[in-house]
């Protein structure tokens, strides 16, 4: 057997990617996306999109996703390969010239359904096979009116926060005692802390949503509790962060934030809100289960 040609598509030939059969199991597909690329209009660009190819048939593709202003990728959201093609799927993303987190999307429960399993684990494997490590698995929650819209305790009191320096102060905090996976990949690193609380900031600051909507909540007593961030992503509204200051914790304020958040959405005519969290993150999971959010996606994430 012949190796495989790996390379980059163009914007004449992108249309090659969508001759690969979409998954009716795992990834972006199977919840309903399609891959469109940048020169017909949609949002991957074709020099970010991979193919390998034997003679002129598909057999492995990986596209890496960015929002509309990024001049690098951000993720790689989307890696198939067909029967008995990892190796070559494996060799696809190690020349690849993309150091970027992969987000595979599954269904919830999906270890139960054997079929479903495979899939995922095959990906996770030729992921692996290229040098990626698994991260964390996450519950990703879509909001909708048709869920219950959860009340606002009254417990906190919430205010915009303009100084920037601030907002860093609180995330600091939040992540000095932290369950998320993200954030402790980050203070591992080189940046420790510093580089944890900077990320977040970057991250609500590419948002395309307003900058005044960021929030710190307070005690009765004028102690800060924490930060709340309604966002709009690229895809839609989503709740941008949650985060409780160590010393609050313990009161469920994690639960006040979020309801203040997907009220905040809502009332801005929201007609979704997602969210996400940790599978490991069992506060804020609990959260989101009382606030009514349904757990739609499992995320596995490779780095």
């Amino acid at each position: 057997m012949t190796d495989p040609v790996i390379r980059a598509l163009t914007p004449s030939d992108a249309a090659l990617f969508t001759t690969f059969p979409d998954s009716p199991h795992v990834g972006r597909a199977a919840f309903g996306h399609r891959y469109t690329s940048t020169a017909d209009g949609g949002e991957y660009r074709p020099e970010w999109s991979w193919v390998a190819l034997r003679g002129d048939t598909v057999i492995a593709r990986a596209a890496w996703w960015s929002g509309p202003d990024d001049t690098e990728p951000v993720v790689l959201n989307w890696f198939d390969f067909a029967d008995g093609e990892a190796e070559a799927a494996a060799e696809l993303l190690r020349r690849a010239p993309f150091d970027k987190e992969y987000e595979l999307i599954a269904p919830t429960g999906w270890r139960d359904d054997p079929a479903v399993r495979a899939a995922v684990e095959g990906r996770v494997a030729a992921a692996t096979a290229a040098g990626m490590k698994p991260l964390v698995e996450r519950y990703r929650y879509r909001w909708t009116p048709g869920c219950p819209l959860p009340e606002r305790t009254g417990r906190l009191t919430f205010r915009p926060e303009p100084d920037d320096e601030v907002i860093l102060d609180v995330l600091r905090r939040v992540h000095s005692a932290t369950l998320d996976a993200h954030a402790r990949k980050a203070i591992e690193g080189p940046g420790g802390l510093e580089a944890a609380a900077q990320e977040e900031l970057d991250f609500f600051h590419w948002c395309p949503s307003p900058r005044e909507w960021w929030q710190l909540a307070y005690t009765p007593d004028g102690e800060v509790a924490g930060i709340q961030v309604p966002a709009h992503n690229p895809s839609g509204p989503c709740v941008g962060f949650i985060g409780v200051v160590p010393e609050a914790r313990g009161h469920g304020y994690g639960y006040d934030l979020l309801v203040e958040c997907t009220r905040f959405l809502v009332e801005r005519g929201a007609e979704f809100v997602a969210g996400a969290t940790d599978r490991g993150n069992v506060p804020m999971a609990a959260a989101f289960a009382r606030a009514g959010y349904p757990v739609t996606q499992e995320w596995i994430h490779l780095a």
